[in-house]
């Protein structure tokens, strides 16, 4: 049997990634220990977050080395086992990276019971969703009637986020690049406005769509967008770091708000998070997130490509804007 792979061969630092910093190779699959299952990587998610860790900038997890396995979750069957928890047949959940059939600790994946939600395990029930969650309840702190203003509204954390602010009786204004984006914002995820930042001025639409000012600020984007939207925050905001995608394209050094003295005019509080930091919740909060869906309440709209060649080219989709929700690619059956 033989195992594909993508390894680690460059640093996209200051520019976008290339086909240049992946490494193809095969290898034969080796034998499984005791407690060890060989898996067939199925699905896997793509995430902003894995470009820092190829650059090797974020330090909250440890770094992916040139000639690592690139780093990332998928949902895999279990071809082999040598655990009591898992048999043959099984559809699990774990960091599976980039690699064709992997073999894990039973330690390091989970089983699905339902499987026909497992690939909500890697969205609206894994990482994201549960980013989301947690930068809605524990750092937004939203209050019924208040303004909201998501960008990155139609990437897989921001249309979740937007969905349970609505849960939380708030006025969502998502901000989204293209019109089509702007029209799923709006006919599929039931936010209230919608803001196209590549044919609108942000800041005159900020202006007519929040005349009393932004209230809560979830950002997944950094730079100029972040900066028009603090320039319209009201008294004691709340301002939501989740990610900073728009820097993909530059040099760490130069970027970041220049409108942050209005912070301090309006009282307002930034905090940056990390869905990490909250994991000892994580059971409540997928409770919670999987009651919604079955009701629902949360739309989880999934942007599936297929073909195990096409892994490269489906990280830079996130960074080009071409995904509509929660970047997935399929690899198997």
């Amino acid at each position: 049997m033989i195992n594909k792979k993508f390894l680690l061969a460059g640093r996209p630092v200051g520019r976008p990634i290339s086909d240049d910093d992946f490494e193809y190779q095969e290898e034969e699959v080796g034998d499984i220990q005791e407690g060890e299952v060989l898996l067939e990587n199925l699905v896997i998610e793509f995430q902003p977050a894995q470009k820092g860790w190829m650059e090797n900038i974020s330090n909250y997890v440890a770094p992916i080395e040139i000639g690592d396995v690139m780093r990332g979750s998928g949902i895999a069957r279990v071809i082999e086992s040598k655990s009591d928890k898992f048999k043959k047949g099984d559809i699990v959940t774990g960091q599976t990276c980039w690699q064709s059939h992997p073999i894990l600790n039973k330690e390091e994946i989970e089983l699905i019971e339902d499987e026909s939600m497992a690939t909500l395990y890697l969205g609206a029930l894994g990482g994201t969703g549960l980013t989301a969650y947690f930068g809605v309840t524990k750092i937004s702190k939203p209050k019924p009637g208040d303004t909201v203003v998501i960008t990155g509204a139609a990437g897989g954390v921001g249309s979740i986020a937007g969905q349970i602010f609505k849960i939380s009786g708030c006025k969502v204004i998502g901000i989204a690049g293209g019109k089509e984006k702007c029209k799923i914002l709006l006919e599929e995820f039931g936010f209230d406005s919608a803001i196209d930042y590549k044919s609108e001025d942000v800041n005159e639409s900020l202006k007519e769509l929040c005349p009393e000012g932004i209230n809560v600020l979830y950002d997944n984007v950094g730079g100029r967008i972040l900066n028009d939207c603090l320039a319209h925050i009201a008294m004691n905001a709340r301002v939501a770091i989740c990610g900073i995608i728009s820097r993909h394209k530059t040099d760490n050094s130069n970027f970041g708000p220049e409108n942050y003295a209005n912070l301090i005019f309006k009282r307002a509080i930034m905090q940056g998070f990390i869905v990490i930091d909250f994991m000892s919740e994580a059971d409540v909060a997928r409770k919670k997130l999987k009651q919604w869906i079955q009701e629902g309440k949360i739309n989880c709209k999934e942007d599936i490509q297929e073909g195990f060649e096409n892994i490269p080219n489906t990280l830079k989709r996130l960074f080009d804007g071409k995904n509509f929700g929660k970047q997935l690619l399929k690899i198997a059956d």
